[in-house]
This record gives C-alpha cells, sequence and structure tokens, in this order.
C-alpha cells in the first residue's frame, strides 16, 4: 500500500536528546554486559560519522574506555589526521596512530593498482594520482559505467570508461586499505579485551556502501539506523567541530581527492536520504519529488539505483553459511 502522507525535510527531524540517550545506554549494555569487555575500540578518520561515533562512545563509557585509532597511509589527504586529531583532543581520548603504508606496500597494494590501471592508461606511474566516478544519476537513464580518472605530474587529467575486469582489480587492491585497518582495530581490541564499532550511517549500511570484513565488519554499528541527515543533526547537538560538521563525505581511498557522491551515490546526500526515507516506507515517487525538487522520472530512476544497490551488495551483508545447519546451544549471560 502507497503512503499517502505528506514527506518533506522535516520529516527526518530528529530528537537528538531522546536518541543520545537511547544510544549510548544501548552501547553500554552491550559492550558491558553482553559482550562483557572493558571499552570500545573506534576507527576516526576525521569525517563526521566517526567523529559522532567516537562522541557517543565517550558518553556511553567515559573517554578512559574509550581508544582512538587513526590510521593513515601515504594516499591519505592531510585533512584526514588533522582531523581525527581534531575530534580525539575534543573527546580527550587515547589515542594510537598506526601508519599503515608499508603494510599496504608489503601486500603489493598500490603495486597491483597501479598494473590493473598500465591495462587502459600505459603511462600511468609514480606521480600520477587517481580515482574511480560514475556518472551522474540524474541526467538520464542510460545504464552507468564507472571511468576512471587520472592526473599527470603535471596536472592534466584523463578519463577512460573501465573495463570490467580492470575495475574489479583496481577495487580488490583498494580493499587492503579498509581490511588492513579492520585487522588493526581487532588487534588493540584483543589486546586491551575492548569492543571494535563500526561507523556506517544509513546510506552507506542500506546500500552496501561498505568492504566485506574491512569497514563493513564490526561488533556494533550504533549509527547504522540513522539518515546522513540525521547523523549532521546529531554532530551539531553533540558538539562535534565546525571543520567536521563542514567536511565533504568522502571516500579518502584513493589518491585523487574523490567524494562519495561521485563514486557511489551520484546524488547529494540530502536528496538521497529523502529517496531513500521515502522508498522505505512506501512514499509515491510524486511526493517525493515535490520534497526533493527533482523530477518525477528523476525519482523513479533512484528508487530503481537504490533496488539496484541492494540487490548486487546483499553478499556484503550476508554471514557465513554452512552447508549443513549446526544447531545453537543457547547460553544464559
Amino acid at each position: 500500500m502507497k503512503n499517502d502522507g505528506a514527506i518533506s525535510a522535516e520529516t527526518l527531524k530528529l530528537n537528538c536528546v531522546e536518541e543520545t540517550k537511547i544510544i549510548t545506554q544501548k552501547l553500554r549494555e552491550i559492550v558491558l554486559k553482553k559482550f562483557k569487555k572493558r571499552g570500545i575500540v573506534v576507527a576516526l578518520s576525521g569525517g563526521i560519522d566517526s567523529s559522532i561515533v567516537g562522541e557517543l562512545s565517550v558518553r556511553a563509557l567515559g573517554k578512559e574506555h574509550v581508544l582512538g585509532l587513526l590510521m593513515p597511509e601515504k594516499e591519505s589527504t592531510p585533512e584526514t589526521i588533522r582531523l581525527s586529531r581534531l575530534i580525539s583532543n575534543k573527546l580527550g581520548i587515547k589515542t594510537v596512530c598506526e601508519d599503515i603504508t608499508k603494510i599496504l606496500e608489503s601486500l603489493g597494494c598500490y603495486r597491483r593498482r597501479d598494473d590493473a590501471i598500465k591495462q587502459i592508461i600505459p603511462e600511468y606511474c609514480t606521480g600520477y594520482k587517481c580515482k574511480i566516478v560514475l556518472p551522474a544519476i540524474l541526467d538520464d537513464d542510460r545504464f552507468r559505467i564507472f571511468s576512471l580518472v587520472v592526473q599527470s605530474p603535471d596536472g592534466q587529467q584523463k578519463k577512460v570508461r573501465l573495463t570490467p575486469t580492470v575495475y574489479l582489480e583496481i577495487v580488490a587492491a583498494t580493499n587492503f586499505k579498509q581490511r588492513v585497518r579492520k585487522m588493526l582495530e581487532y588487534y588493540h581490541a584483543d589486546r586491551l579485551n575492548y569492543t571494535v564499532v563500526g561507523t556506517p550511517n544509513r546510506q552507506e549500511y542500506d546500500q552496501g556502501f561498505f568492504v566485506k570484513l574491512g569497514d563493513g565488519a564490526a561488533d556494533i554499528k550504533p549509527i547504522a539506523h540513522l539518515y546522513k541527515t540525521q547523523v549532521y543533526q546529531m554532530a551539531e547537538f553533540l558538539g562535534i567541530p565546525e571543520e567536521i560538521l563542514m567536511r565533504p563525505p568522502t571516500t579518502d581511498t584513493y589518491p585523487m581527492q574523490q567524494s562519495q557522491e561521485e563514486f557511489f551515490f551520484s546524488i547529494p546526500y540530502d536528496k538521497m536520504d529523502i529517496c531513500l526515507y521515502g522508498k522505505n516506507n512506501k512514499f509515491m515517487p510524486e511526493k517525493v519529488a515535490a520534497a526533493t525538487e527533482m523530477t518525477i522520472e528523476q525519482v523513479e530512476r533512484i528508487f530503481r539505483d537504490i533496488d539496484a544497490k541492494r540487490k548486487a551488495t546483499s553478499y556484503l551483508h550476508m554471514q557465513s553459511l554452512l552447508v549443513t545447519k549446526v544447531k545453537e546451544v543457547s547460553v544464559k549471560t
């Protein structure tokens, strides 16, 4: 049944006081009672999601029971480490900085990626930068194919459509970054008897914008139910520094600056939120179109893209499957 109610940006208005209370209480319950752990490890990226997860963790358990982990590598933007330190200082938590460059080099992360790029851009070498982009979804309904943008040392840019093989090889190589970081998160969690918290918001969680067993792995995901605009509301309420609030959502995965919009979502996060909420709550496309100042055709296109991403990334949400069912034995806690 279609939803005939009204939808607007106000629909996503959050009671931040109540939401903070709910999340912090749940964090305390899960960490201390269910998992019987002493604290929380949170990877800080200098972005808004990890910043509010850090703040909520501190409010739940106290700053002495939260470890902030900073994990830059040679292709990270300087803003990442600077803003990560800004939020960790604001929270007053202990931090550990792990530069993962040498680990990635030993795994062949950069070499494997560059070798894949050379299959379509032979001149790509040291000094070049790159990123992967998608065509904007609002322009037309054509089948959207990823392209590679490279920048030479003298600033010249070149854009080439990716073949499926090269695309998969590039992504497989760059996924080392998320998986190495997660490995270190669990190292520190194990040595401290802490719990690892994840930082995906609802857009990322719903649409599969994460790496399986990388940034998609965590013991708790405390903001996965919050739309991105609600994350911003929470950040403002929690007093997250203005510089972090003003920073556009980025991937910080490729050497060239890359927004989440151009790499994956293809539309601004605030419009995506309303579309996703409208889709989830069965609003008619014309209602969503009016709320987002888009055409009905554009909203229908986004609805189809939401479904397509859910289907394509459903594997990322799956746990390990058993060939034969093993009877679970419940344990009272």
